[in-house]
C-alpha cells in the first residue's frame, strides 16, 4: 500500500506495509502515482518502464524507473502486508498484564464541561481509594505480569492529588515488591495542579517517571473550560506551579495536556502559547463528545482543523530553526523503530495487558469504561471474572476493523481508541471518524517535520 501526498513543499511517499518514508521530486512523485493507478507494482520493470515512456516524456525517466525497482527489491517499496497473514495467531497469543490505571480519587476539586468523568465520579460515587485497596492492585499486577519486568502504573482521578497520601504509601509498596518479584515499577501522575506544591512536586521528581500538568492554553481558553468549583478560572493558580515542575524536571519526562473544543478550533495558537511560557512537552488533544454538547467538534469543522495542523507543524520547523523548538505529542513518531508489532496491529491494550481500577477495586478495560457496568472484568480479591470481555479486547485489531484495513494510518494509530468506537457505534471493532480525520492529518504532519529535520542536518 502506498500514501502519497504533498505537505510544506514536499512531496512525500509512505510505503504503508515497511513504513518507509521517500521524499522525492515532482517526476518521481507522479511516476508512482502512475504505477499506482494503472496497478503496476508488481509489472516487470521493463513493462512498468514502456507504460510509463508512453505517459512521460522526461529523459531521466530510465534512472527514475530503475531506483523504483531498487527501492522495490530492498523491500522500502509496493512492499506486502506480512502482518495480516498472522493474525490468528495473534488474536491467540497469550497477554499478561504490564500497566494499571489506579483510580486513586472518584473526586475532583475542578468543574471540567467536558470531564468524561463527570468530576470524577465516573457514573457513580464519589469516593477515594483505601491502601489496602491499592495495594491488591499491585499484588495483582505483580501476580499477572509473567516474566515482565517492566511495569507501569499511573495514578490517576478526579484528582490524584485529593488522596496523596495513598499515592505515597502505594508508591513505597510498590517498590518494596521489586527486589523479591524481579519488577520494576514505573510510576505516573496526572494532576490539574491545584493542590500542588513543593513537597508533591519533590516527590514526583523522585519517583514519578512521568508526570501530565493539565491546562488547556490561552488564559481564556483554559478558564473557559476548567473552572474551580466556585467558577472561577484555574488558569492563574496552575501555570506558575506547572513552570516550576517544568523546569524542575529539566524539561523533560512530563508533559502539559491540554484539550481543544468547539471554541478554540484555532489550537494552533494554544500550542504555541504554551511553548511561549517555556513548556517544550506539549499535548493539545480534540475533544470527543457527543455531537449534542455545544463544546463538540463537528465534521463541517474539519477543514478549520486539518488546516490548523498543517499551521502547527509549519511553526514548529520555524521555531526548531530558530533554536526556540519544542515537541508535540501527536507529531511524535519513531520512523526508524517504532513500536513492536503487537503494538501496531491493537494500540494500548486496553483490556488485556491495560486495566483501570476503580477506588473500591474493580477492574475495568481502561478507564474511559469505568463506570459502564456491561465492561466490568472483576476486582482485586477475585481477580479476573469475565474473560469473556478479555477475550473479546484480544480480538480487537486493525484487521478486525473493516474501516482499517485500508487506512495508510493503521499501524501509527493501531486502529484508533475502543472506547471512542463503542461510544459512537456501540462496539469496539468500529472506529471514531471525526477523530480518524485527524489522525491521519496528524501522521502526515509528523512525517513532513521529520522530512524537513532531515533535510536541514543533511545540509
Amino acid at each position: 500500500m502506498i500514501h502519497q501526498y504533498k505537505n510544506n513543499g514536499y512531496n512525500i511517499v509512505l510505503d504503508v506495509n515497511s513504513g518507509s518514508v521517500h521524499v522525492v521530486d515532482d517526476l518521481v512523485y507522479d511516476a508512482i502515482a502512475y504505477m499506482v493507478d494503472n496497478h503496476l507494482e508488481k509489472a516487470e520493470q521493463s513493462v512498468a518502464y514502456e507504460a510509463l515512456k508512453e505517459h512521460f516524456s522526461d529523459g531521466d525517466l530510465s534512472e527514475i524507473v530503475e531506483e523504483i525497482y531498487e527501492l522495490k527489491e530492498q523491500g522500502m517499496l509496493f512492499t506486502e502486508d506480512i502482518y495480516e497473514k498472522s493474525i490468528d495467531a495473534f488474536k491467540n497469543r497469550e497477554t499478561v498484564v504490564k500497566a494499571l490505571c489506579l483510580h486513586i480519587a472518584h473526586d475532583c476539586n475542578l468543574k471540567c464541561k467536558y470531564c468524561f468523568a463527570e468530576e470524577g465520579e465516573y457514573h457513580g460515587r464519589r469516593a477515594l481509594m483505601s491502601y489496602e485497596v491499592g495495594k491488591k492492585a499491585l499484588d495483582f499486577l505483580v501476580a499477572n505480569s509473567g516474566n515482565r519486568v517492566n511495569l507501569e502504573v499511573d495514578f490517576f482521578g478526579g484528582e490524584p492529588l485529593m488522596n496523596w497520601q495513598v499515592v505515597k504509601d502505594l508508591v513505597a509498596y510498590g517498590r518494596s515488591l521489586e527486589e523479591p518479584h524481579h519488577k520494576k515499577f514505573r510510576f505516573t501522575l496526572t494532576t490539574n495542579g491545584v493542590l500542588l506544591n513543593d513537597e508533591i512536586m519533590e516527590f514526583a521528581n523522585r519517583e514519578m517517571a512521568n508526570i501530565v500538568l493539565s491546562i488547556d492554553g490561552r488564559k481564556e481558553v483554559n478558564d473557559r473550560m476548567r473552572p474551580l468549583a466556585g467558577g472561577q478560572g484555574s488558569y492563574d493558580l496552575i501555570l506558575p506551579k506547572f513552570q516550576k515542575a517544568a523546569e524542575s524536571r529539566n524539561q523533560t519526562n512530563y508533559y502539559v495536556r491540554g484539550t481543544f473544543t468547539h471554541f478554540n478550533k484555532d489550537f494552533a495558537s494554544d500550542v504555541c502559547h504554551l511553548a511561549d511560557l517555556g513548556f517544550q512537552q506539549i499535548s493539545v488533544e480534540p475533544v470527543v463528545a457527543p455531537e449534542s454538547a455545544e463544546y463538540a467538534l463537528a465534521e463541517s469543522e474539519l477543514p478549520e482543523l486539518l488546516a490548523e495542523y498543517d499551521k502547527l507543524a509549519a511553526e514548529m520547523i520555524r521555531r526548531h530553526r530558530e533554536g526556540r523548538g519544542f515537541n508535540f505529542f501527536h507529531f511524535m513518531i519513531d520512523l526508524q523503530g517504532g513500536p513492536c508489532v503487537y503494538k501496531r496491529l491493537s494500540g494500548c491494550g486496553s483490556g488485556t495487558e491495560y486495566l483501570a481500577v476503580t477506588p473500591w477495586g474493580d477492574f475495568y478495560p481502561c478507564h474511559q469504561f469505568v463506570g459502564q457496568e456491561e465492561f466490568l472484568m472483576g476486582n482485586v480479591e477475585e481477580g479476573i471474572t469475565r474473560t469473556d470481555i478479555r477475550e473479546q479486547f484480544k480480538t480487537c485489531n486493525v484487521y478486525s476493523k473493516e474501516k482499517c484495513k485500508n487506512c495508510f494510518a493503521k499501524f501509527y494509530c493501531s486502529g484508533g481508541c475502543a472506547a471512542n468506537s463503542y461510544n459512537f457505534h456501540g462496539n469496539i471493532h468500529d472506529v471514531y471518524e471525526l477523530g480518524c480525520e485527524l489522525q491521519r492529518k496528524r501522521v502526515e504532519c509528523a512525517i513532513m517535520i521529520k522530512a524537513a529535520l532531515a533535510e536541514e542536518d543533511a545540509k
